[in-house]
């Protein structure tokens, strides 16, 4: 017996609602506590880093990576929708490009379109 995938991520709110909405919105996840996400198979990484990385904020315990096609497009309609989204030339790598957003409530996300 082994673990197949990841099959789903609970995490805390002050407004639920919103939030999901929030996702269901910008990012096109189905997501809240009455709907299932139909994700396309793909690479995950599952790595936990050293409490003292600098690789996202220390005040948050992680960091969601998504992987994402259309990157330059998504970037537009966040930005269009006033959600700051940060890039760096180094996070342009042989894996692909990355930004990063946060939702609502301040969660770090990195959206990742890979090479190819």
């Amino acid at each position: 017996m082994t673990v197949t995938g990841i099959g789903g991520l609970f995490f805390r709110s002050r407004d639920p609602e919103t939030r999901a909405a929030w996702y269901r919105d910008h990012l096109g996840i189905d997501a809240g506590s009455d709907t299932v996400w139909q994700q396309e198979a793909g690479a995950t990484v599952f790595a936990p880093f050293p409490a003292d990385s600098g690789y996202f904020p220390a005040d948050s315990p992680f960091m969601l990576n998504l992987r994402v096609t259309g990157l330059d497009d998504l970037v537009a309609r966040l930005e269009a929708s006033g959600t700051a989204v940060e890039r760096r030339p180094e996070w342009d790598t042989e894996y692909g490009r990355f930004v990063r957003i946060h939702d609502p409530e301040g969660l770090p996300l990195e959206l990742w379109e890979a090479v190819g």
